[in-house]
């Protein structure tokens, strides 16, 4: 490709034809403000803080989405950009409900952060064209609240393009418009799968999560209530983004002491339930290759996956394995092993999930997940799965609390429901399921021990990964996807009948996995995902087991109580059906 000189504020740049203005200035240090952009994503210059300008040119230009040419001189710091700047941003501003004090987004807002750094004093334009738009809040996982939205396209942008499933839409024009479903739908009526990338990537709180906090302090202050907490695989290396260490850094220890602060009568892994997974998931699997059932098998660990084939590819449901998700089978044993085990009333016991994922708020609420209450014959076991708390609403309530999280000691969790291997630790990460249920799976069928336990073929960002894997004569072939686009790709393959000859593929709704959930710690961008898929693996390779099949405490759940994978008990409390929607 060839290669241009660019000068930016008297400084000169060669970089490669069809760089943006924006990212040759970053090479020199230039940081342009901006508020819409997302890299690769949403690059549309909509809001207009980028502006520049550029030696012959009568216009300011859009920084984001202009490419340089050759002998280009840009200047990023006049006085007539910061003043075109502020004016726009008080325009935006105008119609923002002022609300920072009292807003989740407080002190991590980008349009407050703009604010601030184009030293913005006084908002001299007044309107409140969106004063009156109700809040959204239909949703098990996510709210809009359309007085917050600054319409910068971001949400539109990875709904539509990034996960193509097109819930929302840009609604009127010009001042008025504003961003939600169409046809004056709630989101609850749409095509929505709750998968939360919408509210990773808006710059204000026009969609957050939905807080169940309070439902948690009720639950821990309650007497009566037995109140156990599960902790999901990614979590282990995204919560301490919510106290400035590192993204990737490994806290599970810290994560643990903090939710024994908070008053949990016993804090689990969703770890130990991953495991589970994986003996129920890959025992369905060799089921399927040898008694000819349908393949390939699809995972089905990812709640946003499971809702987004339910409403566009219901016809392919036969082919998704009937293995609850590890968040769901802990609800169940929980209410039922564990209370067997501790002679506790099951009715008492209150669980609460900490997850990456706002649509585990979804699935959690699902009619079907209620396992527990069928096992005892008591209705008033209404869920097995209590309450869902993001990682950022964990994140608050330990600040709430004035847990000083990063000097914590580091903790165990506690038994029988918090042993786990590196194997449901990698579930966090896409392609993890993949290799953990690989790692046990060929263990299975050839009763050999597994050497070589890392599948690199798997890992790492890349849309749609495959690999094969030979076991007592079979080449099973094997694809990875990651982010429904590559979702939709993978299925529309399918249809075409172009994966017959594969065996198994894992589908995680999010792009990079778990790691990169909706419910994750704000930002969550390309390089904050492979830091955190590294953390995985770190956690992974310093497991003294890192195959689900060799933990103790799983052995020890079926010789006392699910006598074996796929079994008639298993099948009633760990299995599932799944839903055709329109």
């Amino acid at each position: 490709m060839a290669k241009l000189t660019v000068t930016i504020d008297g400084q000169a740049v060669e970089v490669e034809e069809g760089t943006s203005i924006l990212k040759a200035a970053a090479l020199v240090g230039v940081r342009i403000p901006t508020l819409c952009y997302l890299e690769n994503i949403n690059e549309v210059g909509a809001c207009r803080i980028c502006v520049v300008e550029v030696e012959g040119k009568e216009d300011f230009v859009t920084a984001c989405n202009t490419p340089v040419e050759d002998g280009m001189v840009v200047r990023t710091n006049t006085p007539a950009l910061r003043a075109a700047r502020r004016t726009t941003l008080e325009l935006i501003l105008s119609d923002h409900p002022m609300e920072c004090l009292t807003c989740v987004r407080n002190g991590n807002c980008e349009l407050q952060a703009l604010a601030a750094q184009l030293n913005v004093r006084a908002v001299r334009v007044s309107g409140a064209t969106h004063a009156d738009l109700p809040r959204d809040d239909s949703t098990s996982g996510i709210v809009r609240d359309p007085r917050k939205c600054i319409v910068c396209h971001r949400c539109i942008s990875v709904c539509a393009d990034v996960q193509t499933v097109g819930a929302i839409e840009l609604q009127g024009q010009g001042f008025d418009a504003f961003v939600g479903p169409p046809a004056n739908l709630k989101l609850a009526e749409t095509r929505c799968v709750q998968c939360g990338q919408c509210a990773l990537v808006c710059p204000t709180a026009a969609i957050v999560e939905k807080d169940d906090t309070d439902k948690v302090w009720t639950a821990l202050l309650d007497p009566t209530k037995h109140v156990v907490v599960q902790t999901a695989p990614a979590t282990r290396v995204t919560i301490g983004d919510m106290f400035g260490l590192p993204p990737g850094t490994p806290v599970v220890g810290k994560m643990v002491a903090a939710l024994r602060r908070l008053g949990f009568d016993a804090v689990f892994d969703t770890d130990f339930a991953a495991d589970l997974t994986i003996m129920e998931e890959g025992s369905e699997l060799i089921e399927r290759l040898t008694k000819g059932g349908v393949l390939p098998q699809f995972t089905s660990c990812s709640p946003g996956w499971i809702k987004f084939i339910e409403h566009f590819y219901p016809e392919f449901l036969p082919h998704v394995s009937t293995c609850k998700s590890p968040q769901q089978m802990f609800g169940a044993v929980a209410k039922t092993y564990y209370a067997q085990r501790q002679g506790i009333d099951p009715e008492s016991i209150f669980v609460v999930s900490v997850m990456p994922c706002t649509a585990k708020k979804f699935e959690a609420e699902r009619p079907e997940m209620n396992a527990a209450s069928r096992y005892w014959n008591n209705p008033r076991i209404a869920r097995d799965v209590d309450v869902v708390l993001t990682s950022r609403e964990l994140g608050r309530m330990l600040k709430q609390a004035g847990i000083d999280f990063p000097n914590l000691p580091d903790e165990e969790y506690d038994e029988p429901l918090g042993l786990s291997t590196g194997a449901a630790a990698i579930f966090g990460a896409t392609g993890g399921v993949m290799e953990a249920a690989l790692r046990t799976a060929y263990e299975l069928v050839t009763g050999k021990t597994l050497e070589q336990i890392d599948f690199h073929a798997v890992r790492g960002l890349d849309g749609i990964k495959e690999a094969v894997v030979p076991m007592n004569g079979i080449n099973v072939k094997v694809m990875v996807g990651h982010g429904l686009r590559n979702a939709r790709q993978i299925m529309e393959k399918l249809k075409a009948g172009e994966l017959k000859d594969y065996h198994f593929i894992e589908i995680m709704c999010c792009p990079g996995g778990c790691i990169g959930g909706g419910g994750q710690p704000i930002p969550t961008d390309t390089a904050v995902r492979q830091k955190r898929i590294d953390g995985i693996y770190r956690v992974d390779a310093a497991m003294p087991y890192r195959k689900s099949h060799e933990n103790p405490q799983i052995k020890k759940l079926y010789e006392e109580f699910l006598e074996k994978p796929l079994s008639h008990k298993s099948h009633a409390l760990l299995h599932t059906h799944y839903t055709p929607r329109n």
